[in-house]
């Protein structure tokens, strides 16, 4: 009988322990309270017990918008919506900050928009742009290049030329970063690497720009060198090795073109350098490329008669095309600047915008070069120059 019993209180555990769960019933419209029964007119206090969880709320809510989007997906129905990453097996929170924080299916720069460069526009218009426009010609031993390196001084528009290549490609653009891809937490920062490119290519045709690409690839076996960052290292050489494109019998429409731009050539790991087959030199502007700067920026400005752009342009050589650009904005700001002077904050806001808008004369432009220096040293452009003779494939 003893054993009987303690057999029946066995058996009659499992319920009593998962009791409490079925006791949690979902809210109904006729409970107090809920769909306008309870009282009118009063707050109810909600105990801390009671209060859901924020973050569990927007888990749910994110895990509705892609069962929607998958659901949308198979039925053929896309509500006007681009199709979007399911990112199964990876954290939400990963897939959601790349989707927020990297694409951008419309970058709207043109190589219009982009002073002088004429020999990089060439060479990327033939390295990227082609192969999307004749994809059947850039098969073989002319498939496409799985990466390009642009190389050169800072502010000589490189992050520009990335974005124009993706608008003429009409491809999706991905503008990483070293912050981008790193995380404090252990194995993390491989994983956003492996997300990056499997988002890339369910994007196809896709452009992933690596900016200060040094700063995530530089070379390895130094003895300041991390562990987690090797590990990074080491999972954007795979990926890289395994982007769309690579295959003599890949399509080119489904590629992933990896562009990438450094100031520091030197510092980049052998092997990421071998897989960055097109390298290619942004170099300062030439005097023409100096002139269409000052046109390009000074367009919505009023300028003096005066103004010879040729003869400011032959002034400011050896600047780079950021440099160039602050000297325009600080020529533009004196003429505002002389007006404004000695008056008090009301009379400050009283003065109308047609009193500002005063045209920018060349005594504007030498007191900015006066307090605007170039950025970039001859022997700077010197290492630059010799590794290119070194190293590039231009």
């Amino acid at each position: 009988m003893k054993k009987m019993s303690l057999q029946f209180s066995r058996e009659r555990a499992p319920p009593q322990i998962r009791r409490p769960n079925r006791e949690v019933r979902p809210l109904r419209k006729d409970m107090p309270g809920i769909g306008g029964r309870g009282p009118v007119g009063r707050a109810h206090p909600i105990s801390k017990s009671e209060k859901p969880s924020t973050s569990r709320d927007k888990d749910y809510r994110a895990r509705g918008r892609d069962d929607k989007g998958r659901k949308n997906m198979q039925d053929g129905t896309s509500d006007g919506e681009i199709p979007k990453f399911d990112g199964a097996g990876y954290d939400k929170d990963l897939v959601e900050a790349l989707e927020r924080d990297i694409v951008s299916r419309n970058p709207s720069i043109h190589w219009d928009d982009i002073a002088d460069l004429e020999e990089a526009k060439k060479l990327l218009r033939e390295a990227v742009v082609l192969p999307m426009w004749m994809p059947d010609f850039f098969k073989g031993i002319r498939r496409p290049w799985k990466g390009v390196l642009m190389v050169g001084p800072p502010g000589t528009g490189k992050t520009m030329l990335a974005k124009a290549v993706a608008t003429e490609c009409g491809t999706t653009f991905f503008n990483v970063s070293s912050s981008t891809l790193t995380s404090k937490y252990r194995g993390e920062s491989e994983k956003l690497v492996r997300l990056l490119f499997e988002m890339a290519r369910f994007y196809a045709p896709t452009t992933i720009f690596i900016d200060e690409i040094d700063s995530i690839c530089s070379r390895r076996g130094t003895s300041d060198e991390h562990e987690a960052s090797r590990r990074v290292k080491s999972e954007l050489l795979i990926q890289m090795d395994g982007v769309g494109g690579a295959l003599e019998n890949d399509d080119p429409s489904k590629m992933v073109m990896v562009l990438a731009a450094t100031n520091f050539p030197w510092d980049i790991d052998e092997a990421l350098r071998r897989r960055l087959e097109k390298r290619i030199y942004i170099p300062l502007p030439t005097a023409k490329g100096r002139t269409e700067l000052l046109k390009i920026n000074l367009r919505e400005v009023e300028l003096d008669p005066d103004i010879q752009l040729e003869d400011i342009a032959e002034k400011i050589e050896g600047y780079s095309g950021a440099d160039i650009t602050n000297v325009c904005r600080d020529a533009s700001l004196m003429a505002m600047r002389r007006r404004i002077n000695g008056l008090g904050p009301e009379e400050i806001r009283a003065l109308s915008k047609e009193e500002l808008q005063m045209p920018v004369t060349k005594g504007d432009f030498e007191l900015a070069l006066k307090k605007i220096a170039k950025s970039v040293s001859a022997a700077d452009l010197e290492k630059y120059e010799k590794w290119m003779v070194e190293f590039g494939s231009a």
